[in-house]
C-alpha cells in the first residue's frame, strides 16, 4: 500500500466529511488482517508476544491491539512494534503490512528532545487549531512512542518513577487535569496490559507495590471531565479492569482483604458505567477470591451472578471459565454432583472455541488453564490421582514463556502426586517448581510448596524427597 509525501493527500491522514466537520475517519488495515489469516485477534496477539520475546523486545500485545491496527485507529507502530513485526514477516515493509510511513504519521513536527515531558498535563482547548493537522498527528505519534518509554519505565524504574511514568502523571496533576483525553485513557489501558503481562512473566510479588500509585491515578482521573462520553466510558473500564489486575497481584501474593476491596471497587465501577464485562470480570475474580479463602458457597454464587452478567456479551469462553469457577464453589462445599454439572458446562462452552467478543484479559485462557482449574476441583474433592492428571497435562500443554503459570501448574502437580501418594514424582515435580523460582516471585506458589514439603516429610528416607526438601530449605533460607 502506497503512501503519499504529502499528508493531506493521504485519506486516512485528515479526511473530513460535511456530515461531520472536523472528524477524522478511518480507513481500515486489510493487508494487517490478511497476515493475520484464520488467527483470532487474542493467538495473534500471543504470536506477537513470542515473536517479540524471540528478538529480546518488550510489548504488551492483546488482542485489543490487533484491533486498533486493523480498524486503522494504529496507523503507525511504534518502533519496538516495528521491529517485532518486521521479525515476524521478513522483507516487508511498514507499508506493505498497510501502515503510512512514519514521516506521514509525524507530519511537519519536529522529534520530541529526549528532555520534554513525557505527557503534556496542560489544559487542552476544546478543538484544535484550524488547519492544524500536522500538529494533531505529531501528537497521536509522539503518544505512541510514548507508550513504548511508559512499559520500559514500568519494568525497570523504581517504585515512584513507575507511579509517575505509566500513567505519565502523579496523583497530584490528576487533579489537576481539566479534560481527559486520549492520552491519559490510552495510558491506563497501558497499564493494565503492562501488568498483566508482568504477572505472567514474574508473578505478582515484586509488583503489587508498583500498581498501586497507578490505580489511584486511574481513579482520580475519574473525577476529572471527559471530553466526550465514549472517552468517559472507556475510562470507567480502564479504571475498573486496572483495579482488577492490582486485586490479583494484591490475591496471588496472599493479601486477600486488600485483594478483596479492588476486586468490590471493580464491581461498583461496573454497576456505575453500566459495564456487563467488567461486572463479570468482577464477579469472577471475586469467586476465585471466595475459593481461595475459604469460602465455597460465596465462590459459587459469586460466579453464578458473573454468569449472569456475561450471558449477552456473546464469548463462549467467558461463560466457560465462569462455569469452572462455579465448579470450584460446588467442589469446595463438597458436592460431586454439582460440581461435574458445573465442568461439563464449562467443557461444552470451551468447545465453542474463541470468539470476536472474549475479553482481552481472558488470554490466558487457554487449555492448560482449562486443566489447571480441573485439576484443582478433584483436589478438593479428594480424588488427588485424578487432579495430578490434570495438573499434569496443564503442565504439559503450558506455553514455557509463561513461567508464572507453568511454576504454579507444576506446584499443583507436586502436592497432588504427594497426597496421591507418589512422593519420588512429586518431589521431582517440586524440583521443576524451584528451577522456575529465580524467574517467579509468588505467595501463593510458596505456600504451595510449603505443604507439599510438609506431606513428603515423612518420605525423608527417598533420596528424591530429600533431595527435594533440603534445596526447597535452602531456597526459604536464602
Amino acid at each position: 500500500m502506497a503512501s503519499s509525501p504529502d499528508p493531506q493527500a493521504d485519506p486516512r491522514v485528515n479526511t473530513r466529511t460535511p456530515q461531520s466537520p472536523g472528524r477524522l475517519t478511518r480507513e481500515p488495515n486489510l493487508a494487517f488482517r490478511q497476515l493475520r489469516g484464520t488467527r483470532s485477534p487474542g493467538e495473534f496477539a500471543a504470536a506477537v508476544r513470542r515473536a517479540a520475546r524471540e528478538i529480546g523486545e518488550q510489548v504488551a500485545c492483546d488482542a485489543r491491539y490487533i484491533g486498533r491496527v486493523e480498524n486503522g485507529e494504529i496507523r503507525c507502530p511504534n518502533y519496538a512494534y516495528e521491529r517485532v513485526f518486521r521479525y515476524m514477516f521478513p522483507g516487508l515493509t511498514l507499508t506493505d503490512l498497510g501502515f503510512s510511513t512514519r514521516e506521514t504519521v509525524r507530519g511537519r513536527g519536529a522529534r520530541p528532545t529526549s528532555g520534554a515531558p513525557l505527557l503534556r498535563l496542560t489544559p487542552r482547548p476544546t478543538a484544535p487549531p484550524p488547519h492544524d493537522a500536522s500538529h494533531h498527528h505529531h501528537h497521536h505519534h509522539q503518544n505512541h512512542e510514548e507508550s513504548d518509554v511508559l512499559r520500559r519505565a514500568f519494568m525497570t524504574g523504581s517504585t515512584a518513577t513507575v507511579a509517575a511514568v505509566s500513567l505519565g502523571l502523579g496523583p497530584a496533576t490528576a487533579h489537576a487535569v481539566q479534560r481527559v483525553g486520549e492520552a491519559e485513557v490510552s495510558a491506563v489501558e497501558e497499564a493494565v496490559r503492562r501488568i498483566r503481562l508482568l504477572d505472567d512473566q514474574h508473578g505478582a510479588d515484586g509488583l503489587y507495590q508498583r500498581a498501586a500509585q497507578p490505580l489511584r491515578t486511574a481513579y482520580a482521573l475519574l473525577d476529572a471531565s471527559a471530553a466526550r462520553a465514549a472517552t468517559q466510558e472507556r475510562l470507567h473500564a480502564g479504571a475498573g479492569e486496572l483495579a482488577i489486575s492490582v486485586g490479583w497481584l494484591a490475591h496471588d501474593s496472599g493479601r486477600f482483604g486488600e485483594a478483596r476491596s479492588h476486586y468490590a471497587e471493580a464491581l461498583a465501577t461496573s454497576r456505575l458505567a453500566g459495564d456487563p464485562g467488567l461486572e463479570a470480570h468482577a464477579f469472577c475474580n471475586m469467586s476465585f477470591l471466595a475459593r481461595d479463602m475459604g469460602r465455597p458457597r460465596e465462590a459459587m454464587r459469586a460466579a453464578q451472578a458473573g454468569d449472569r452478567a456475561a450471558r449477552a456479551l456473546g464469548s463462549p469462553r467467558l461463560l466457560s471459565l465462569l462455569a469452572l469457577r462455579e465448579a470450584g464453589g460446588w467442589a469446595g462445599l463438597g458436592d460431586r454432583s454439582a460440581c461435574e454439572e458445573s465442568l461439563s458446562r464449562a467443557h461444552a462452552q470451551f468447545a465453542r472455541g474463541t470468539a470476536a467478543a472474549d475479553p482481552e484479559w481472558m488470554s490466558f485462557f487457554v487449555e492448560a488453564e482449562l486443566e489447571m482449574l480441573q485439576a484443582q476441583c478433584w483436589s478438593a474433592l479428594g480424588d488427588w490421582p485424578r487432579a495430578a492428571r490434570h495438573a499434569q497435562r496443564a503442565a504439559d500443554l503450558q506455553d514455557p514463556h509463561f513461567a508464572r503459570n507453568l511454576a504454579l501448574y507444576r506446584a499443583e502437580l507436586a502436592d497432588d502426586l504427594a497426597r496421591a501418594g507418589a512422593p519420588a514424582e512429586s518431589a521431582a515435580a517440586g524440583q521443576a517448581v524451584l528451577d522456575l523460582l529465580p524467574q517467579v516471585q509468588s505467595t501463593r506458589i510458596q505456600a504451595m510448596l510449603a505443604d507439599t514439603s510438609r506431606i513428603l516429610a515423612p518420605h525423608r528416607a527417598s533420596p528424591e524427597v530429600a533431595a527435594f526438601l533440603e534445596r526447597r530449605a535452602a531456597a526459604v533460607a536464602v
